[in-house]
């Protein structure tokens, strides 16, 4: 007996007494029926390739995210130190915190 769960647009088809070792068995005969033998060396080297291709978009995203964080923390030091000169505040070795801090204290 089979039967066909729907669970929000997906449906899943339950077999009573197939386990999981039963299930991983049949998706590969499936697998070899759809694509052949020939086909499934290659298949799993694309899935490599694109595998290899989004964990580099990956890494290449992280360091053009950390690029513009560091391009616009020293944009707002230019800033604060520009504010603070115009104040007469010495900014020599001063974080960004103690110069918001010193330029609040003057306005």
């Amino acid at each position: 007996m089979l039967y066909l769960v729907a669970l929000s647009n997906t449906h899943i088809l339950i077999i009573p007494g197939l386990g999981s070792t039963e299930l991983v068995f049949l998706i590969v005969i499936v697998v070899l029926l759809l694509f052949g033998a020939k086909k499934i060396p290659e298949l799993a080297r694309s899935m490599g390739k694109a595998k290899g291709e989004f964990e580099k978009g990956k890494v290449e995203s992280a360091k053009e995210t950390e690029k513009l964080g560091k391009k616009d923390s020293e944009e707002e030091r230019e800033k604060l130190e520009k504010a603070a000169r115009a104040l007469g505040i010495d900014v020599e070795g001063k974080s960004l915190e103690e110069l918001r801090e010193a330029i609040k204290k003057m306005t």
